[in-house]
């Protein structure tokens, strides 16, 4: 891998639309340059539904980072998330025409073969993960490479997204002048920035709370086991304090940030936040104790089916590492606390810190920027650690195949000079 390879992280989300520029540095961490950020008013819940006014944010994102960077930007890691997100757990085997060793070209067949399965019209395949490999009905092998076996199966997490939906981020980044390198789905970007192996491989859930969905990502033994995209977000908790608070949207926003908290019964029942009446208005007085009971209350309901979706995952016994809530959502006061209490889970705070080295933009490493960070990552990381040492044992592959080619070659060289030197010799007599 170059040194100087940079990657941009593109987070089309539903509040705001932020790119980031990084590149690793020579420990290995990641380095940010530059961030841009633009307020997001076409997506709703993940969704782009306005073309011209996403492209002019993304435009806006990208000249601050580039600015910011004094990079030119043309290529972008692209996240996707949205209600339309849909995962599966299919079977795929392949029979062997040998019993030598498995390779990585066996590996990659058994995995192309998936694109081919039958979904649901107007559908797209966006990631195929495969989980256990079975060699020879042996079960649970983790990475068949090497061994000798004639049938290869696995199971395999596959993603699918809307086509509409795909093609509507495609148009939008196109039209900014950009070209998508790879689209990924948001919660896999965030675990990359949040995560740490050893809770991958004892048993975690990723919660991603946004402004307009809430992304899981369950994993198991270092394999991703279960993905969902929940269409409710930090969002829909401002438009329930709007309507119970009867006050505006901006208001709203604020006193969910500065005053909300999760548990009703942690905000003292005296304490009274006053706001500007509208024109000509008396100013507005709100009791903290009864924006914590409308904050709570929809946030019981999105932890509710979080964990609905963790039993589904069927890991919900095997979580060693418990949740880890990110997003802007997570910033909210007491949420690791309600988690815990509703879902019987260790619960912390993910911030995007895992993997990054010192960087220009310090806020960077704040929960709301998880997927963008992780987007970024994405590039220099693979989302199944089996895919590195797969392309680490294509190279030796190949690089094994050609010392070959060159030893039969200089044995070929020498026979042949061998021969020639006979018949050189039977032509003297």
């Amino acid at each position: 891998m170059q040194e100087d390879k940079i990657i941009v992280g593109l987070d089309i989300g539903t509040t705001k639309i932020c790119a980031i520029v990084g590149k690793k540095n020579e420990y290995g961490k990641l380095e940010v340059l530059g961030m841009g950020k633009a307020v997001s008013e076409g997506v709703i819940r993940g969704i782009v539904t306005n073309i011209d006014k996403t492209v002019h944010a993304i435009e806006k994102a990208i000249r601050e980072a580039s600015d910011q960077s004094g990079i030119e930007i043309r290529v972008v890691n692209v996240g996707i998330a949205g209600q339309h997100i849909k995962s599966s757990i299919h079977h795929g085997s392949i029979t062997r025409t040998t019993d030598d060793e498995i390779t990585v070209e066996d590996i990659n067949r058994l995995a192309n073969d998936m694109y081919r399965i039958v979904i649901p019209p107007g559908s797209e395949i966006i990631h195929v993960m495969p989980q256990d490999y079975i060699v020879d009905y042996e079960d649970m092998i983790k990475d068949p490479v090497g061994m000798s076996g004639v049938k290869l199966e696995a199971d395999f997490h596959i993603i699918t997204a809307q086509t509409n939906a795909i093609s509507n981020i495609n148009k939008c980044v196109r039209r900014a002048g950009l070209e998508i390198e790879h689209l990924i789905l948001e919660p896999l970007a965030s675990s990359l920035s949040v995560l740490s192996d050893e809770e991958k491989e004892a048993g975690v859930c990723l919660v991603d709370i946004g402004g307009g969905t809430t992304d899981i990502a369950v994993f198991y033994d270092n394999i991703i086991r279960h993905t969902a995209v929940i269409p409710f977000g930090g969002n829909i908790i401002t438009a329930d304090i709007k309507q119970g608070c009867m006050v505006m949207e901006s208001q709203a926003e604020q006193l969910k940030t500065k005053f909300g908290r999760a548990i009703s019964e942690e905000a003292s029942p005296n304490e009274i936040v006053s706001i500007p009446g509208l024109r000509n208005r008396p100013p507005k007085e709100i009791s903290l104790r009864n924006l914590a009971h409308i904050i709570e209350a929809r946030m019981e309901e999105i932890i509710e089916m979080v964990h609905t979706e963790i039993i589904a995952s069927g890991y919900h016994k095997k979580l060693a590492a418990g949740i880890v809530v990110t997003g802007g959502g997570s910033q909210l006061t007491n949420i690791r606390q309600l988690f815990e209490y509703m879902t019987g889970l260790d619960t912390r705070v993910g911030y995007p810190n895992e993997h990054l080295g010192k960087s220009k933009v310090e806020n960077v490493k704040s929960p709301m920027y998880a997927t963008s960070v992780g987007l970024v990552l994405s590039g220099f990381k693979a989302l199944d650690i089996r895919d590195a040492q797969y392309q680490e044992k294509g190279h030796q592959v190949s690089r094994k195949s050609k010392d070959g080619n060159r030893f039969f070659k200089s044995i070929l060289e020498k026979t042949k000079g061998l021969l020639m030197d006979d018949i050189q010799d039977s032509n003297d007599y």
